[in-house]
């Protein structure tokens, strides 16, 4: 039976029959790295390998196929960072349907060219995302084309759902699923197909620290958005749930839980290196939530992600980022004197430590430099927190003042 305002388990099988042949079954792989730091099996629902790199393709199509035919005619329009964008763009282009998509400014290039190659007429707009959200829906009312929300609207909470039918044909034992919440659409409809035929399965959702709204909106009852977004983590960067996944997430999900873009960037780094996969930080959510160990995890668990569509520069700071927090890189910077062999003597110290040498500045002049000094900064790679120590220890017996980068 179906509760009032809420996506019933029928509507999402019938998505599930109309992304037949459009949308990928994805893999839901046992992950030997997350089950070893979590201590218990730990599978992973690989969204990053869906069409256009994210699960939108799924409540597109199933919202867009419904779509009366004077309706389509007309048009659709979207806002979207990135994801529901391609999403959104493929959908109606295997439907026939023309598509503007508005994005921010700052929205990634790759992400911008691939909405493009997808269909879309693309038009950028605004610094956030919540301008361009308002100049389609303007377009929308001006033009008469039908606006497509990224969540909020039931069939695109059931084309998601279709996500949550998979892993239960998948697995015969669950005892949590991890799901990264934006606005809440993907939840909402995870959430009421694992429910809807295991109730005793754990929902945990995951929220960027810089976008968690839903906690306090939960706490009063009604949707509040947060005065402030910011997260490297776009495709979860969202002031708000919706009033209907508000009410999904309320009936589904047990408890919601927050990651800084710290973790988040972690996690990038731990899927790339431990589990060969190329996630974005959204996607990388709930690896962020099992790595942080503060949450009740019910075994099995399966970590749903949600999306690799990550811009190979954002890729590279976050790897730089994670390899330091890890103590795999590290960057100091030093005076010498200016003299020859200065240099050879400090970088023969970082040789004689096992350490390898990737970057040297070398500046004459500056802010406190004496005129016979040069100042050094180095970029190393190193092999762990312990190891900088025991580098950092040796300069200081031989007479260097290190100051960390």
């Amino acid at each position: 039976m179906k509760t009032a305002g809420l996506v019933s388990l029928a509507e999402i099988e019938d998505a599930s029959r109309r992304l037949e042949g459009v949308a990928v079954r994805t893999p839901l792989d046992r992950s030997r790295a997350l089950s070893l730091d979590a201590s218990g099996p730990v599978f992973v629902k690989c969204e990053n390998l869906q069409r256009t790199g994210s699960f939108k393709i799924r409540g597109g199509y199933n919202r867009l196929s419904r779509l009366p035919e004077s309706v389509k005619e007309r048009g659709v329009v979207a806002a979207s960072a990135g994801n529901h964008a391609q999403g959104v763009a493929l959908a109606a282009s295997l439907l026939g349907i023309r598509s503007t998509v508005y994005m921010p400014e700052n929205a990634s290039i790759p992400k911008i060219e691939a909405t493009k190659r997808y269909g879309a007429e693309v038009v950028l707009t605004g610094d956030q995302l919540a301008d361009s959200i308002a100049v389609a829906l303007e377009a929308s009312e001006r033009d008469g084309t039908e606006f497509i929300s990224p969540f909020d609207h039931p069939a695109i909470i059931a084309g998601q759902g279709t996500i949550g039918l998979e892993i239960l044909d998948s697995l015969d034992e669950i005892g949590t699923v991890v799901v990264p919440i934006g606005g809440g659409g993907l939840i909402s409809g995870v959430g009421a197909a694992i429910k809807s035929v295991r109730p005793a399965v754990r929902m945990v959702g995951v929220q960027a620290a810089g976008a968690a709204s839903i906690p306090r909106c939960l706490e009063l009852g009604r949707v509040v958005p947060a005065e402030h977004v910011s997260t490297i983590a776009d495709g979860i960067a969202v002031k708000s749930p919706s009033e209907l996944t508000l009410e999904h997430i309320r009936t589904f999900v047990d408890e919601v839980v927050t990651v800084g873009d710290d973790a988040l960037a972690r996690a990038v780094v731990f899927a790339a290196e431990r589990m060969k996969l190329v996630l974005e930080p959204s996607g990388a959510a709930g690896v962020a939530a099992l790595l942080q160990d503060e949450h009740t995890m019910v075994p099995p668990v399966v970590v749903l992600l949600s999306g690799g569509n990550i811009d190979p520069l954002l890729l590279l700071r976050i790897i730089r980022f994670g390899m330091s927090s890890e103590g795999r890189y590290f960057a100091f910077s030093t005076r010498i004197s200016d003299r020859p062999g200065a240099l050879h003597r400090l970088v023969g110290l970082v040789a004689d430590s096992g350490a390898n040498l990737v970057g040297v500045q070398h500046h004459r002049e500056g802010f406190g430099v004496h005129l016979e000094e040069v100042e050094v900064a180095l970029q190393i790679e190193t092999k762990g927190r312990p190891h900088i120590d025991e580098l950092m220890a040796t300069l200081a017996a031989e007479g260097y003042v290190v100051e960390r980068l």
